[in-house]
């Protein structure tokens, strides 16, 4: 019994391994103050601040300039579909 709870954590320990893997793309490095980013997240949600209401969706390839950066959210200006100042997540640009 004690061999299969330690299998069965290890498991769930590589899994969730793999999905963080996947949930950044490779190269994606951090913004920087006054650089326009490319965005290379398939979709990076623009905020009215950090974990603040949903405000729209930048696309991969889009861009931001980053005015701002707070720990892991930066603000600045949204290009693309949006067009307007508001908050995204950190680390998801090329």
């Amino acid at each position: 019994m004690l061999r299969t709870v330690t299998t069965g954590a290890a498991a769930a320990a590589l899994a969730a391994a793999a999905l963080l893997a996947l949930a950044v793309p490779a190269g994606a490095a951090n913004g920087r103050v006054g650089v326009r980013e490319t965005v290379c997240a398939q979709d990076l949600y623009v905020r009215t601040a950090p974990v603040g209401a949903w405000m729209g969706t930048l696309y991969t390839g889009q861009t931001f300039l980053v005015e701002e950066v707070d720990g892991s959210w930066v603000y600045g200006f949204a290009y693309g579909d949006i067009n307007r100042h508001g908050w995204v997540q950190n680390g998801w640009f090329c």
